[in-house]
Parts: structure tokens; sequence; C-alpha cells
């Protein structure tokens, strides 16, 4: 069986599992499924003693710290009200108490964080990346994280993105470039 990590220098970082962006459609998977896979891998990432790191998106209470995106010539974001939830971290995930929380106000979890701190101190070398969406915070995660020096290990089958193209591109264009991308079933099987 081929070796993906070491259990003292790895950890999970699980992005944008949060109410609101699991709320929105995604492909190839359904955030059911991707929702399910991460907190399987979270709880066996705790089971082994191993950091995890539940990354959310959140704005301060006037919003003027939001990304504020220009589509079609408007820009979107300032016109959505967001429910008083959207920020929290999905329940399915079982959340607990050593797990670190790391809020972003970007689409990567590395700027404007303490996210590399956070890993640096516990000497974390590889992290094994999931969330929504592949191709916006995770990939935006995974692009500081490979020019931060960090090994990595995508799951192909915990992340997903608006459509089935996106997140396509992503695994297969992009992510085998910095890191090696695997099933979940992959990182259970090591973890046992």
């Amino acid at each position: 069986m081929e070796v993906l990590f070491t259990k003292t220098t790895t950890a999970l970082v699980v992005i944008d599992l949060q109410k609101g962006i699991t709320a929105m459609p995604t492909q190839p998977y359904e955030a059911k499924s991707i929702i399910g896979n991460a907190a399987e891998l979270a709880e066996a990432f705790r089971k082994n003693k191993m950091p995890v790191f539940l990354v959310r998106v959140a704005t301060s209470s006037d919003s003027k710290d939001r990304l504020q995106p220009i589509i079609d010539g408007e820009n979107s974001w300032g016109k959505m009200q967001m429910p008083s939830d959207w920020s929290e971290i999905v329940p399915e995930l079982g959340s607990s108490k050593g797990d670190i929380i790391i809020t972003k106000k970007q689409w990567g979890a590395f700027y404007g964080t303490e996210l590399d701190l956070q890993l640096r101190r516990r000497k974390i070398e590889t992290i094994v990346l999931c969330g929504i969406s592949t191709n916006i915070g995770v990939e935006s995660t995974a692009r500081f994280a490979f020019e931060y020096g960090y090994q990595q290990i995508f799951v192909e089958d915990a992340m997903s993105a608006r459509s089935a193209a996106e997140h396509e591109h992503t695994v297969q264009s992009t992510f085998p470039r910095m890191g090696r991308v695997r099933l979940a079933k992959d990182i259970l099987a090591a973890l046992e």
C-alpha cells in the first residue's frame, strides 16, 4: 500500500463547509455527499489525534470587509443579505474541542489568517484538503500551501464546485501540479 503521509506531520483542512455555502447547488457531487465524506475524514483524523482545521468565510457585522466580486458588470455580493447562521460550520462535521477554527475574509484560507502559523506550530508538513468550492476556496488555499512548501493531498470526492467542468478542470489540471489527488476511502484506509 502506498504511504500517503506521516500521521504526526499531517493535518486535515476543510474549506467552507458552512451553512451558507453548503446550501448552494454543487457538482459533480451534492453538498450532502461532500459533507458526509468530510465528516468521516474529520472523525478519523480526530481518532488518530491528528489536527483538524475547519475553515469558514465570514464578514464583519457591517460587511465592509466582504470581497466584492464583479459579475457581468455588477457587484453580486453587495446586494446579497446573508442569513445570521451563514458562516456556521455545518453540524455534521461534529466540531470537536481540539479542532482549530480559521475564519477567512478571502477565497483562500492562508491570506490574512493564522492558518500557516497554526500549522507550523504543530510541525505540519502535509495537508489533506477538501471542501467547497474546488476551484475557488480549495484551489486558492492549495496555491498558497504549495508556495509555502506544504505537501498536499486533495480528496476529490470530498470537494465540489458550482459546475462539474470547474471541478474536473481543477482536479485534473491544477491539483496534480501541486500534490496528489485521492479519494476519501484512500485517506481513511491510510488512517486505519
